[in-house]
């Protein structure tokens, strides 16, 4: 897509926004899979389908909602993206992200965001929250990567760093406030794949490898957009199933026990979430 015409979609996506919406933002919330039940907790919800919003996608994903919704929690206002699009449903990069840089033009300083996640880390079960402290973006190394092509200046710089892509200040509120709401909060590195398929016995052990803690199907291009808009960045995975090094180990993955997972971590990841916000600066 050439710079003016992503800029022309992304001016067209943020005043449909804000005509069916005008309240102001400042922080915007990624839900992945099993973990809508945060929206929830919003307080005088608005919701704004993606479907109403020009140039972008819908998820075809079982438990993506598909949708901003504005609102309150802890005080802070807040956009919720209740599911995303995922690389693998077929979508480009600029259009999956999107939503990340439209929050941006409405006001969005910081994004918290979340998925799930097959643990590869040994001491971690499912059920476990993991606060992302880097990840490995196999997709942009390949060449996938939200970046590419024409820069848009309005948004950011063309090489923007990507040295602490989630904020050492949010992480440490983060350690802080799992720690007194007595939650055992792990911490690593995520590997970002393309899937739709789980990843093979043989891929899980050469990414345990390369350092990678946990891996999952999103997040990574997510991340890219809303570091390079200049938003201050929170992630966390919450381990859905654990992953299987070898053939023998147990019973192969599905999205059932993705889902199934979901409402044993939403209740610990909302706790931290709403720690954080209540420190919120």
């Amino acid at each position: 897509m050439k710079e003016t015409d992503l800029q022309l979609t992304l001016e067209r996506a943020t005043d449909a926004v804000r005509a069916k919406c005008a309240r102001p933002c400042r922080l915007l919330l990624v839900l992945g899979s099993g973990l809508g039940g945060l929206a929830e907790e919003v307080e005088s919800p608005v919701r704004v389908p993606y479907g109403d919003i020009p140039g972008f996608a819908v998820s075809t994903v079982p438990g993506h909602r598909g949708g901003f919704l504005f609102g309150e929690l802890c005080g802070v206002p807040v956009i919720v993206m209740q599911g995303r699009v995922h690389f693998y449903e077929g979508y480009p990069m600029w259009q999956i992200t999107l939503p990340v840089r439209v929050a941006r033009l409405l006001g969005a300083e910081a994004m918290i965001v979340s998925n799930a996640a097959g643990g590869i880390n040994r001491d971690f079960r499912v059920g476990d929250v993991m606060l992302m402290t880097d990840h490995i973006n196999l997709l942009g190394m390949a060449g996938n990567n939200p970046l590419i092509g024409p820069n848009v200046d309005t948004l950011g710089p063309r090489f923007p760093s990507m040295t602490a892509a989630y904020d050492p200040l949010l992480r440490h509120s983060a350690v802080r406030v799992a720690a007194a709401a007595g939650v055992d909060l792990k911490q690593g590195v995520y590997a970002g794949l393309a899937g739709p398929n789980f990843e093979t016995p043989a891929e899980l052990r050469f990414l345990r490898a390369i350092g990678a803690d946990a891996v999952g199907m999103s997040t990574v291009n997510e991340v890219v957009a809303a570091r390079h808009a200049g938003m201050r960045v929170l992630g966390f995975s919450g381990i859905t199933n654990v992953a299987r090094l070898s053939q023998d180990e147990g019973e192969p993955p599905s999205h059932q026990e993705v889902l199934a997972a979901g409402p044993k971590i939403a209740p610990r990841m909302l706790a931290i979430v709403k720690g954080v916000l209540a420190e919120w600066t």
